[in-house]
């Protein structure tokens, strides 16, 4: 796999740490791959639906898929910690200087509904920051990575984001929380104001795969609320490896922790959190 990209990362004027050893790239590889692996079987021989909430599906492949995630970083990296969606974060004695997170299914409603826009995603920090990534799409064969100062890649290609700059000529993409039948107004009308800014917005439902996108150049811009740190956690480092920008809907430094992103291919960022910090401000004066 190619070791870098041909433009400077946003590590790149960073004072960082060497390169992750090559050993986790090779494994988050080989565990989304797997899982993939494990999602189209799935889709083969059908599979069992529960629910998590009103609306929130889990299914028997979410499952599956985390428990071999859990085996194979087990018992490669017993000492690494791991927080993925369905069974949390492990409980070591000691905190680890790494750790892993994972999304097994990241499209879970629309892999349930048949609808092929779902993968698996994984990241790994070091000393909390952002160092491994490996997201893997099956229905279109398409595996995303990157490690920290080395680059993006889609399927060993280097990746950039679009050179876009008005956002009249974008296109933006964003998700819905699973409990948006509870707080829906503020959430529509924000979609609605970037419906009028833009050039279209998009809704996939896999915020991994939106990350992705942005890094690929498909889509210039992504932002969502009421996020997790498996949903993000991945494609974060991709979009900053394929030289865009990331940020809280407040323009805050990203965090994965903290619910609400902006990410974007650093041009329209400018114009974004503008946006909607405009639309923010109608609001409490309205």
């Amino acid at each position: 796999m190619p070791r870098k990209a041909e433009w400077k990362s946003s590590w790149s004027n960073v004072s960082s740490p060497p390169p992750p050893d090559p050993v986790f790239l090779a494994t988050a590889t080989e565990i989304v791959l797997r899982a993939g692996d494990i999602q189209l079987r799935g889709q083969a021989s059908g599979f069992r639906i529960d629910k998590k909430g009103t609306i929130d599906l889990v299914t028997e492949v979410d499952f599956e898929c985390e428990r071999m995630c859990r085996e194979i970083l087990g018992e490669r990296f017993p000492d690494h910690d791991i927080l993925a969606e369905e069974f949390g974060g492990a409980s070591l004695s000691t905190p680890s200087r790494f750790r892993w997170i994972f999304d097994p299914v990241d499209g879970t409603t629309n892999y349930a509904h048949g609808l092929p826009i779902f993968c698996a995603s994984l990241g790994l920090e070091i000393d909390g920051q952002r160092a491994v990534a490996a997201i893997y799409d099956p229905s279109r064969r398409e595996l995303f990575t990157a490690e920290r100062g080395q680059g993006a890649y889609l399927n060993g290609r280097a990746l950039h984001v679009s050179d876009t700059r008005a956002l009249l000529d974008s296109l933006l993409v964003t998700g819905f929380p699973y409990d948006m039948h509870r707080q829906s107004s503020e959430i529509v009308e924000l979609f609605g104001t970037f419906l009028k800014t833009s050039r279209a917005v998009r809704r996939l439902g896999s915020a991994a795969l939106d990350l992705c996108y942005v890094a690929a150049g498909r889509f210039d811009a992504f932002w969502e609320q009421h996020l997790k740190p498996w949903d993000v956690a991945a494609g974060a480092l991709i979009v900053e490896e394929a030289g865009g920008r990331l940020t809280g809907m407040g323009g805050e430094p990203f965090n994965a922790a903290v619910p609400h992103l902006v990410a974007s291919n650093g041009h329209l960022h400018p114009h974004l959190l503008a946006t909607i910090e405009q639309f923010r401000s109608r609001k409490r004066t309205d």
